[in-house]
């Protein structure tokens, strides 16, 4: 392959996050290359007539910053009594610029700075405070205490010299702290530390401390009938008692997550207008790039030159060296700018090949996705399946009904009674319907599920639908199923 189809290649299977830092530093390194959207460059010119105030009678209010100091103010007057604060806080609170500037880029604090910013802020002695330090470096990010006391302790031992029981009493002492529930060993012992923390005043705390302490393997298998039946409950109080379990947290770390979620730039919108869909280009994924018109001049000035002086070369404008380094800086701009406008109109042809064969789906959801694959495009567009493949990677197109990955609207097929076919996604939608709609009491198992869909003409197995229902992570029609 040629240096141009490589480029056009790997440009071509980028994302726009991805492709926005590689022309950054082809504009780093090409001085050719630059942005045509780029007024920066431009001076600004101060005239006189410029200095010049215009009264407009229907203008906007000045700027309070643009204003003139009063020169009556009064000198026990307060500042923020002309003025407001430059910067206040969500709940009305002052704060300082720095303050401002600094919440907004610190980092979120995670469970474990968290516990040891508690224990630092403790009155436990140096001793105690490295015993706790310890026990938290085995805390993981749920909450959950992933080594055994006796191993802790087995590596204390011959540092500190402790004994076993001063272990367990640092350990209770991190179980009270801040989120309810951690450092516990079990699920049991999470749940438990909450319920004696923040129910201990509820009107069923006994029943619920029995359930979580010596029968958690009848919730774990949603008997609620054996729960009814071994704490001696009534319908209604097995209600209320599942709604103080669902109130405890099995995870307590989770509050403390550091994920930060990721924003995805479309690369493609797509809008009805006037009865007519409409695919367009991010125009902000795609910066205007140009040739450097001060250096190609130079180039030519000095092509020019040693045209004329062909038989005498002792005068350029350029030395050798730098004309060799303007022409290759300028085929290598060149290059990139046109591997660009082929990603462009590529990435375009493929968006509308998509919306012209889901124009359904884009009318009524995923019940009406019809099957597609990578060869369907390729033949289509006369190109490689490949090259289908590189473009539909990481390439989200907005829509009327969300933004979804080139990738989404590709699915394999199901024949039908009719000797149609109906894609997996839309399939999916329709478990998923069915599964919404069903009575909590009595969920559809996948056999009925199967059969409901035969009914509709879709015939697929129930190892299928098992397949599809995990993959919208919705349990079993046992783990599904609530009391009566």
């Amino acid at each position: 392959m040629t240096p141009q189809l490589q480029q056009a290649i790997r440009l071509l299977q980028l994302s726009s996050v991805e492709l926005q830092q590689e022309i950054q530093e082809v504009l780093e390194t090409n001085p050719l290359l630059e942005r045509t959207d780029d007024d920066s460059s431009e001076p600004v010119v101060e005239t006189e007539q410029s200095n010049k105030k215009t009264e407009i009678n229907d203008s906007p209010a000045p700027d309070s910053s643009t204003e003139s100091i009063p020169e009556d103010m009064s000198i026990d007057a307060d500042w923020d009594d002309i003025y407001d604060p430059a910067w206040k806080v969500s709940n009305g609170s002052e704060s300082s610029a720095s303050d401002f500037i600094e919440t907004m880029h610190s980092a979120p604090q995670g469970l474990h700075d968290n516990l040891l910013w508690q224990v630092e802020m403790s009155n436990l002695s140096l001793q105690d405070k490295e015993i706790a330090k310890l026990i938290i470096d085995y805390i993981d990010d749920d909450g959950y205490l992933t080594e055994s006391l006796e191993q802790i302790h087995d590596s204390l031992e011959d540092l500190l010299f402790i004994e076993f029981d001063e272990v367990e009493a640092i350990l209770t002492y991190v179980q009270n702290l801040g989120p309810t529930g951690v450092a516990a060993r079990s699920l049991s012992e999470c749940l438990l530390l909450q319920l004696l923390s923040d129910h201990t005043d509820h009107p069923l705390y006994k029943k619920a401390f029995r359930l979580l302490d010596k029968n958690l393997d009848l919730l774990e298998k949603r008997d609620y009938t054996g729960i009814k039946r071994t704490l001696r409950l009534t319908t209604s109080a097995l209600e209320e008692l599942m709604q103080l379990i669902r109130s405890l947290e099995p995870k307590p770390g989770k509050a403390f997550s550091t994920t930060t979620a990721d924003y995805i730039t479309p690369d493609i919108y797509v809008k009805k207008v006037n009865g007519q869909w409409k695919i367009s280009l991010n125009g902000e994924t795609q910066p205007k790039l140009q040739v450097n018109d001060y250096y190609a001049e130079m180039l030519n000035i000095n092509t020019s030159t040693n045209t004329k002086n062909n038989m005498n070369t002792t005068s350029s404008a350029l030395g050798g060296e730098a004309t060799s380094y303007i022409k290759d800086n300028l085929q290598q701009a060149r290059w990139f700018i046109k591997s660009l406008e082929n990603r462009n109109s590529t990435i375009v042809n493929v968006a509308h090949a998509i919306v012209g064969r889901q124009l359904a789906f884009l009318q009524y959801g995923d019940e009406a996705m019809k099957p597609m694959v990578l060869k369907d495009l390729a033949d289509q567009l006369g190109l490689h399946e490949s090259t289908i493949s590189r473009v539909t990677t990481r390439k989200y197109m907005h829509t009327p009904r969300g933004v979804y990955e080139f990738k989404h609207f590709f699915s394999s097929h199901v024949s039908t009674d009719t000797g149609g076919e109906c894609s997996a996604t839309a399939i999916r939608a329709m478990i998923k319907k069915l599964i919404n709609d069903e009575d909590p009491a009595k969920p559809l198992s996948d056999n009925k599920l199967t059969n409901l869909l035969k009914q509709r003409g879709i015939n697929v197995a129930r190892r299928t639908v098992a397949k599809y229902r995990e993959a919208l992570a919705i349990p079993s029609s046992h783990d599904r199923k609530v009391f009566a």
